[in-house]
């Protein structure tokens, strides 16, 4: 937000954060900061927990699994999860 200006709140603008003297900004425009930075980490926590509900037989499996092997090679997981869904190509060679 600061850095990049990746805010719709906050603008395009790149605020630095003062070094060891500390922000040299308005409480207006910390509270902005503040704002926005709180709506993409809403945002974002919705976006997991959205894929975590959706994808949750699927992580039940994997824990079922791991509690009977304790671990899982790379294969393995890929296995499981590809019962539930596609991997992409990239991701399926990692």
């Amino acid at each position: 937000v600061t850095q990049v200006g990746m805010s719709s709140l906050v603008g395009p603008l790149c605020i630095s954060d003062g070094g060891f003297m500390g922000p040299d900004y308005s409480e207006e425009l910390s509270g902005k900061i503040d704002d926005a930075i709180r709506a993409i980490s809403d945002e974002c926590y919705l976006t997991a927990l959205t894929i975590v509900s959706q994808q949750r037989p699927c992580l039940d499996r994997i824990v079922d699994e791991l509690l009977e092997v304790e671990t899982l090679s790379g294969e393995k997981l890929r296995e499981i999860v590809t019962e539930y869904t596609s991997i992409p190509e990239k991701l399926g060679a990692l």
